[in-house]
This record gives C-alpha cells, structure tokens and sequence, in this order.
C-alpha cells in the first residue's frame, strides 16, 4: 500500500543526538532530508514533533512546577523545535509552515484542520506544534488528534528502534519483534507504543499506526512506497 498523505510523529530527544539535551544538526538535517525524500515523490507531510530535548519537567524538592504549568512549558517546547525543523527544510529548498495548537504571532498561527489541509494541497510542509493546545495531553494524542483532524493516510511514528517488541530490545535481547499487531493486543500486552488516548483516537477514527526506525535513512520512502517497513498497528 502505497500513502498520499501522513503524518509523522517524531521525538524531541532525538532532535538531540547522543547529548541527550538542546539540538544535534546532524539529526535535525536527517529529518529534513527525509522528509524531502517524500515531498518530493508527491507526498503530502503533516509532522509533529516532541518537546523531550528542552524541556521533561523540573526535579527535586527546591523548585516545584505545577503540572498545568509544566505542561504549556512542554508545549513551547514543541514550537522551538518546530521552528528549527522549518528551518532546516527552508535551507534546502522545502516550504514549510508552523501552526500551532497555542497561536504565537507572528511565528505560528492557530492550527486548524482546514488551515493544515489548505497548506498540505499547495504543497507545504505542515508542522502541528504545540500539542493539542491544552496541558494533560501528551504529543502522541496531539499526533493522533492532528492526523485524524487532517485525514492522514496513515500515522508514522518515528523512533531509534525498528518497530514495536515484546519487551525494550535494546535491554532485552531476547525482545521479539511483532510485524503487525491489533490496538487491543499492543494495550492488554502494556505495549509502550502510545498511550491510550492516542490509542483510542486512531482506533475510533481507524487510522493505522505504523513504528519505524527513522534513524535509517531511506526508511521514510521505503514506507511510502508500500514496503513493509517496521510495525503495522491497526483494527
């Protein structure tokens, strides 16, 4: 199966390579030249990414955020990193546009569906910050709300690892790796693909989710162009 239109899921700590924190170029120019990969096939790109290399919440006993607080930190975050991915499309020759759950002029306008779908047909890259624009929900159900919002063909989640397994494979090597999978099975299983909003989310809307490792490149294309790369999770 091939896909005309996605959505891309991807972490923020990623975005920062082996220092665990801020940005690492290497990996931000990876995302772009991925995604380039695919525009330039034809594929329409919707992305969202994480906020983890900035901001994962304060510890200890001295400072106290609130949860609410901490979480529209999380959400700005997400715009920083936003921005940075748009820019490094722009450096080689891919519009994209930010829009963002939190409206931040003149940098970001408020996302919508029809925003991001008009921006999608002319031909741009869509990048949804700012989760769902509201605390208590992670990226994942941002990612999930956004790609039913805009009618993805399919949700890609992006991650260092190939695809979804019994158990963390690269702690346990004796993991088993699924090729396709049920949402019910990946949540009786306690699974750690997406939490369960997210789940319920694309299983209502019956939008399939797909685990890869986007750490390789070619990955992106090899999937848009039907080959059956990662983890399938669907009905």
């Amino acid at each position: 199966m091939t896909y005309k239109r996605v959505l891309l899921k991807l972490s923020g700590e990623s975005l920062a390579g082996s220092s665990g924190t801020g940005f690492d170029t290497g990996m931000l120019a990876l995302y772009a030249d991925e995604i380039k990969s695919i525009v330039e096939s034809g594929t329409q790109v919707a992305v969202v990414l994480g906020g983890g290399n900035i901001f994962r919440g304060l510890k200890g006993n001295s400072v106290r955020i609130d949860r609410i607080d901490g979480d529209y930190m999380g959400m700005l975050a997400t715009i920083i990193n936003s921005i940075a991915l748009q820019s490094a499309l722009s450096t080689i020759g891919i519009k994209a546009r930010v829009l963002s759950g939190i409206a931040i002029d003149p940098i970001a306008e408020k996302a919508s569906g029809q925003r991001a779908e008009d921006s999608l047909k002319s031909g741009e890259v869509v990048i949804l910050a700012g989760g769902t624009g509201n605390p208590f929900f992670t990226t994942d159900t941002a990612a999930a709300l956004r790609a039913v919002e805009i009618h993805a063909d399919v949700l890609l989640k992006g991650t260092r690892v190939d695809g979804v397994y019994t158990s963390d494979p690269e702690k346990d090597p004796a993991a088993v790796k699924f090729d396709s999978l049920s949402f019910d099975d990946a949540y009786s299983n306690g699974l750690n693909i997406m939490d369960l909003t997210a789940f319920t989310l694309c299983k209502e809307n019956k939008l399939s989710v797909i685990v890869f490792n986007v750490h390789i490149p070619g990955n992106l294309k090899r999937i848009i162009n039907g080959e059956k790369i990662g983890t399938l999770v669907n009905e």
